[in-house]
């Protein structure tokens, strides 16, 4: 049986205040907390099994590598992979987008090709798509999203010409909350041979993803925000494609041979993770995926959207509070972000920080959609497995003081 307040109970800093208040966290969209789980792996790694992977015959190294690549099945079985050697690990979802943007944009897109991407994206899947279209000479073309937060598909169909070589796109907004149509967007763009690279930082901690299903061909997220540790992320990239990328970063590990003069690289995930990996992180990412898959996904989705549901109630009765994004739980993830007539989000968000509950205020690196809905910034409640209906009434108490004091 799901339940929230048994779940809490593995996470050691929910018990904790501030001040005299006990914690609400809300800001799971950030960064989620970490259960003891997780926690516990990294410490046993340390204790008992520290060693560089790929690179010794002893036995701590042939422990350390064979949990590094046992964890590379295990991430590849949760998104549906068609093979380990499709998942590339990283830093997190802002390299994942790097590496496809300079790896792949850079030795395949030219001068007059076309890169879409949604006007409501985070930064790191905007930024840099401008810059290497700028290198090469490519134009970068917005889409647009309703007034509800919804991306019509027509707005696909009209911008399909023969120069669109790739779109990129959130499967669920940071801001809006909205789980965007990736499946149906794809059948449109596998007629004309276009790519579909996907940033799902807001997806995967929160519903089931199966990237074959969806018919994309990149397809990045963060171990952070789905109870793993920070610091490490995962690029899948369909194996075919993975030829036609370049590296990203050059080093150890990820070579074939080198002389004074030249180098060639090797094959697979390893040709684009040079260096000593963050090997903890990885450790830890598996240990936070059995987590999820013990507490099901299906289970965790619907827990989002029995909170969504009361949150967007409960918040509908603030005086002056507008809601962004879509009303309809079901086609929304874990976030309600919202303004107040009269309020600028960071005073809020500093007033319920005294009441004990952490939320996120500013433009959430989104500045053109905010920009779009002609607001400066917005405050942000995310939830998460261990959120409860609770924690919702101790926020719209907490906006109910915020309104008394600076209304």
């Amino acid at each position: 049986m799901f339940s929230p307040e048994e779940i809490k109970k593995d996470f050691p800093i929910l018990s904790r205040k501030i001040g005299d208040n006990k914690l609400v966290y809300l800001d799971n969209a950030a960064t989620s907390q970490k259960p003891m789980q997780v926690i516990d792996t990294i410490s046993d790694f340390y204790k008992h099994h520290n060693a560089n992977v790929h690179r010794g015959i002893h036995t701590l190294s042939e422990e350390a590598t064979d949990m590094f690549e046992e964890t590379r099945k295990i991430v590849g079985e949760f998104i549906g992979a068609a093979s380990p050697d499709e998942i590339i690990f990283t830093s997190g979802t802002t390299e994942s987008i790097n590496l496809v943007a300079f790896g792949w944009g850079m030795s395949n897109l030219a001068r007059d090709d076309k890169v879409l991407v949604l006007e409501s994206e985070h930064h790191s899947d905007l930024v840099p798509w401008q810059i290497v279209c700028e290198r090469v000479g490519a134009e970068l073309v917005s889409l647009h999203v309703n007034n509800e937060g919804e991306l019509d598909l027509e707005e696909i169909r009209k911008n399909l010409t023969d120069r669109v070589k790739l779109i990129a796109l959130s499967h669920a907004s940071n801001v809006l909350g909205t789980i965007f149509p990736i499946k149906e967007i794809c059948k449109l763009t596998k007629e004309k041979g276009i790519l579909v690279c996907v940033d799902g930082a807001q997806a995967v901690p929160h519903f089931p993803v199966n990237v074959q299903s969806l018919g994309c061909d990149f397809y990045s997220f963060s171990g952070h925000k789905m109870l793993g540790p920070t610091g490490i992320g995962v690029l899948w990239a369909r194996r075919e494609l993975q030829e036609k990328m370049t590296p990203f970063k050059y080093g150890g590990g990820m070579i074939n041979e080198v002389t004074m003069e030249s180098s060639t690289w090797t094959s697979g995930p390893q040709k684009f993770e040079a260096g000593t990996p963050n090997i903890e992180g990885v450790i830890g990412l598996a240990a936070a995926i059995q987590y999820l898959k013990k507490l099901g996904m299906e289970n965790v989705q619907k827990h989002d959207r029995e909170l969504s549901k009361y949150a967007v109630e409960e918040l509908a009765k603030v005086d002056g509070l507008t809601i962004l994004g879509p009303k309809d739980p079901k086609k929304r993830t874990g976030l309600v972000s919202f303004v107040i007539k009269g309020m600028h989000p960071h005073d809020i968000a500093t007033i319920l920080n005294t009441a004990g509950v952490a939320v996120r205020s500013g433009h959430h690196c989104a500045m053109p959609l905010h920009k779009k809905l002609e607001i400066s910034a917005s405050t942000r409640a995310s939830y998460y497995i261990y959120n409860t209906k609770e924690d919702i009434d101790e926020l719209v108490k907490g906006l109910e003081r915020a309104h008394a004091r600076l209304l």
